[in-house]
């Protein structure tokens, strides 16, 4: 980190488990924080729901919500209304291969937008809540991807050549759910504010059984705590 100098920094905030937690870990470290959220055609936009009421409640006021249409190149789950979203996939079923709901390049856009607005805001890093280890397959939340785009924000921005640099941080890279569930609740992060299923009902209940559900209910459960999330049937 800069030592020295004000820590600024946007924020990837989906809505969802890990980005609230990589926000309250910001605001704990003092950081000046713009959050940035998308509404880019995904079939649960619940989330930007839950994305407003977290920044609320972290008292962000600086929350930019942009508007990209991801559904247009469909090819996933989360976008194509012709593709369904998997339900009760076992751990090794996760596990192996890349899911039908990974997003074409989804990271890389959202952090080339937050690598613009950081230009603007005049921040030095840009926070995401990506995890190498209940990752469920996808190949944008691997070290590899962090290390590579904080190499290409530095070459490609004005920050980068002219300034102090630009850094990516991933706080979460290296922590199962379990850890970022301790994390986020020892810093006071109300996760029934936020949203992590893929296939919601229409009122936002999670329905408990895709990938990101499973993922969650375990690592609360790992966690010796109780998801207060509403679920379908709880």
């Amino acid at each position: 980190m800069r030592a020295g100098s004000e820590r600024r920094a946007v924020v990837l905030l989906s809505g969802g488990l890990d980005s609230a937690t990589v926000l309250a870990m910001a605001l704990d470290a003092g950081v000046t924080v713009c959050a940035l959220s998308f509404r880019y055609g995904q079939k649960h936009a619940h989330e930007l729901t839950s994305a407003r009421r977290v920044a609320a409640r972290a008292g962000v006021t600086d929350h930019v919500i942009v508007d990209i249409d991801l559904a247009a190149f469909g090819g996933s789950a989360l976008t194509d209304p012709d593709l369904e979203v998997p339900h009760g996939r076992a751990e090794d079923e996760m596990a192996a291969g890349i899911p039908i709901t990974y997003v074409p390049a989804r990271n890389t856009i959202f952090l080339s937008y937050a690598l613009a607005l950081a230009e603007v805001r005049g921040a030095n890093e840009l926070h995401i809540g990506v995890n190498a280890i209940d990752y469920s397959g996808y190949p944008d939340c691997r070290p590899a991807f962090v290390e590579a785009f904080e190499r290409l924000a530095n070459l490609a921005t004005r920050a980068g050549v002219e300034g102090a640099g630009l850094q990516v941080v991933a706080p979460l890279l290296h922590l199962t759910k379990a850890d970022i569930v301790r994390q986020g609740l020892a810093l006071g992060v109300d996760y029934g504010l936020t949203h992590s299923c893929y296939d919601p009902a229409d009122d936002g209940a999670a329905c408990g059984t895709c990938d990101a559900c499973q993922l969650r209910l375990a690592g609360f459960a790992a966690a010796g705590a109780v998801d207060p999330a509403p679920y379908r049937g709880r």
